[in-house]
Formats: C-alpha cells, structure tokens, sequence
C-alpha cells in the first residue's frame, strides 16, 4: 500500500519512465490474455492434458510464494517501516498479510465449487467444449433449467474472475515497476496460472450460456481485470 502510494505521487514524465510504465502495463496485459490461451486449450484440445495443468500450477505457486515471502514481504516491511514507524509498520504489514490469506479463504467459501475458477472440472465435464457430440454429465448446471439461475451462474463466475484477476493485475503491475526483473517473474507465474484458470472458466460459462463463442469471449475478457488493477 506504501509503495502503491509512493507511485501515485510520481507521474511519469520523461521517457523512460514512461518506457518503464508501458513496459510493466504490457507485463499485465500478457498475463492476463494467458486465460485465452486457457480457453483455446479447453476448445481445440481432444484431451485436456492434467499433467501440464498440474506442472504450470505447481511451477506458478512456487515461483509466488518464493516472490510473497522473499521479496513481498520484506519490501511491504520496508516502506510501511518508513511511512508508520517500525513497529507500527511491523503490525500492519503482519496484519495485512495474514488479512489477505483470510480474505482468500473466506471468497472461495462463498463462491460454489461449480462457480469458482480455481476448482478443477472432469474430463466428462470438458468435453463438450471441443466435441459437440459429448454427453453433457448430470453434474452440469443445465440440469436445473432455469434462465434465471444459470443467468446467475454466468455474473458470478465473472465476478469471481474479477475479484480474482483484479488484485494480481494491481501486483504485477507495481512489482514491474520497482524491479522489472521482479516484474517478469511476477508475470510468468501468473499467466501459467492462468492457463489452467482459463480451462475452469469455460465449463461453467459454456452450461450457464450454452455457446462455445461465449464462454471463449468471457473467459478472454476476465483476463482484462488484470490490466484493470493495473
């Protein structure tokens, strides 16, 4: 938050830092499109492929909790320190950092398992996607038949993808700008995992729409959050 502010205060004015400003909005900006790489697989696939979906989320979540815990961390430590003092800086960084994990926690409670990107689907539920002959499985959202409650399937899982999408835009953004080596890092691990988050955000937008066209252009746009927070 510190840093967000220090930022805030310094528009870019000269060329490099305007460089530097395109540079870290074009980092978010391929991130974020990595959904749509998500997607295409979910679509063209014959069969989707759980050993790279579990080697880029595996990869991805410990490239970010080496970056939380090493840079993260210690740099939120830092300019909190200089803004409130170092023990009020201490408490608050502790805080908002144990805040954020429950905040997390408390959104994949609230948001269905059906609903949420993060949750894996079968691979009767992914074929449909790419084989229009596929059973659709019982387990599918279509099952209720009503518009106005697939309707609600389909705003919930983008606002899901927003709230998600929109904090890692903020972060990719930011890190770019203070380290770009941070920055890329940052980047790469978020869009690996967003390739496996694009796969989830089809199937639920596909039984909530019925349309192929429409859960790819969703799941695309969900992506545009993250430029968004940038």
């Amino acid at each position: 938050f510190a840093y967000s502010v220090k930022v805030a205060d310094a528009a870019p004015t000269s060329r490099s830092e305007m460089a530097e400003f395109w540079f870290a909005l074009g980092l978010t900006i391929f991130a974020g499109l990595a959904t749509g790489v998500g997607s295409m697989i979910a679509f063209f696939a014959k069969r989707t492929n759980y050993r790279f979906l579990a080697l880029a989320t595996g990869f991805s979540g410990g490239v970010m909790l080496y970056v939380s815990f090493v840079e993260i961390l210690f740099k939120g430590s830092e300019f909190l320190s200089e803004h409130y003092g170092e023990v009020r800086g201490q408490w608050i960084n502790t805080i908002s950092f144990f805040a954020g994990i429950a905040l997390i926690g408390i959104i994949d409670q609230l948001i269905p398992a059906e609903e949420n990107p993060h949750e894996a689907h079968t691979e009767a539920e992914t074929a449909p996607l790419h084989n229009p002959d596929a059973p659709v499985p019982p387990s599918a959202p279509t099952m209720s038949g009503h518009e106005r409650k697939l309707m609600r399937l389909g705003l919930l899982t983008a606002l899901a993808i927003g709230i998600h999408n929109f904090p890692e835009g903020m972060v990719t953004f930011l890190a770019a700008l203070h380290d770009p080596t941070l920055g890329i890092a940052i980047a790469i691990a978020i869009a690996l995992h967003n390739i496996p988050e694009g796969i989830s955000v089809s199937v639920p937008i596909f039984y909530a729409t019925g349309s192929r066209k429409k859960a790819f252009l969703y799941s695309c746009l969900s992506g545009m959050a993250e430029p968004a927070g940038a």
